[in-house]
């Protein structure tokens, strides 16, 4: 019978270890080993290789996984390796079980972060291609015109990052204060479209991420409630059909586009 393998960053993301982004850094950090050997990225596991990271033993894929909603403060870090940043995240919380966050917050921002230690879940909801709305209220420096709501709903162009951000939902709350709900999640993304608009960023509290609302005190967390994780994964499964289906047909276009140059 033949062995089922699996590359090793899905591997650690099943067992609940890491997000295979964080995975694959884990890997080439050289942290991660198969059988005492040191792989390299893209390598396959099978269910009898020994993997160890920082010389412990990952043990198979958990059932009862842990998923959060935590208010993060202002001033802690969204990283999981405690060695480098000493406010970070994990030491904030001190959960008795290992978990990550979904996503980041930037130091400065507070507000909803998901916490977990299923790896799945997280590469589901931060695939940017499945358009998961988060809402965040923010409050700037000077008073908000209407040619500004205008501007950061209609997209705005960043240089630096060479992206234009997409159409978004945006309210003005009072003179300096406004929602917005996105779909995307570029380093710094609304601090970098203020900015561009000449407007600076006094506070940034994200409030909702898809079906689930900030309900709880800053620096403190709940379990997602069984209603919650129940349509959480509907939503889910949604975004996995329409993701399959386009690269479905982007495998399609590719072979079309093959076959016309054969001809």
């Amino acid at each position: 019978m033949e062995e089922k393998l699996t590359r090793l960053n899905k591997y650690l993301s099943e067992a609940g270890y890491c997000s295979r982004r964080e995975a694959d850094r884990l890997i080439d950090a050289g942290r991660v080993t198969i059988n005492g050997i040191i792989p390299e990225l893209g390598t396959k596991v099978t269910e009898n290789d020994v993997v160890e990271v920082d010389g412990k033993s990952i043990t198979e894929r958990k059932a009862d996984f842990v998923y959060l909603a935590f208010n993060k403060p202002v001033g802690i870090v969204c990283t999981t390796d405690t060695r480098v940043e000493k406010d970070n995240i994990i030491d904030y919380i001190k959960y008795q079980k290992r978990i990550f966050p979904i996503g980041r917050l930037d130091k400065l921002s507070e507000g909803l972060i998901f916490m977990t230690d299923d790896g799945d879940i997280v590469n589901k909801i931060l695939r940017a291609s499945n358009n998961h709305d988060k809402e965040y209220l923010v409050t700037v420096d000077k008073p908000i015109s209407q040619t500004f709501i205008k501007r950061m709903a209609g997209g705005i162009y960043l240089e630096d990052l060479d992206k234009t951000t997409k159409k978004c939902t945006v309210r003005k709350i009072d003179s300096h204060t406004f929602t917005i709900i996105l779909t995307q999640g570029l380093n710094r993304q609304i601090r970098r479209m203020c900015e561009y608009l000449t407007y600076e960023v006094t506070s940034l509290k994200r409030t909702r991420i898809m079906n689930i609302k900030l309900d709880v005190p800053t620096g403190e967390y709940r379990a997602f409630t069984e209603q919650e994780l129940k349509t959480l994964h509907m939503l889910l499964a949604d975004s996995d059909k329409h993701y399959k289906q386009t690269t479905e047909l982007k495998e399609t276009k590719k072979v079309h586009s093959i076959n016309r140059r054969k001809e």
